[in-house]
């Protein structure tokens, strides 16, 4: 019960700092060494109109390295485009750049 509340918790807060982020330029994670090649796979069909796939991306764990996968969204207004996370290689590690819609 401990663990599943501790996890609530670490996901609220990421929800809440995620809000604050500075579009384009907020880093959201810190790795010791890169990340693999990225996944492919079928994407499929629009789940409606207006909706635009978003790739996935590798996101430090921690220990290792866990796949996010890719997803169908609405952009937030007409004409935003999105702008994918990134791994930047940083000093002696590799840092993330959250994705956003521009």
């Amino acid at each position: 019960m401990k663990q599943k509340l501790l996890a609530a918790g670490f996901v609220l807060a990421g929800t809440l700092l995620g809000g604050c982020a500075v579009r384009g330029g907020y880093y959201s994670g810190y790795a010791a060494y890169g990340p693999p090649a990225p996944r492919y796979g079928v994407v499929g069909v629009a789940p409606g109109p207006g909706y635009i796939w978003t790739d996935g991306f590798w996101d430090w764990g921690g220990r290792d390295w866990r796949w996010s996968p890719g997803r169908w969204q609405r952009p937030p207004h007409a004409g935003a485009h999105w702008v994918a996370p990134e791994w930047r290689h940083e000093g002696r590690g590799w840092r993330r750049r959250g994705g956003y819609w521009r």
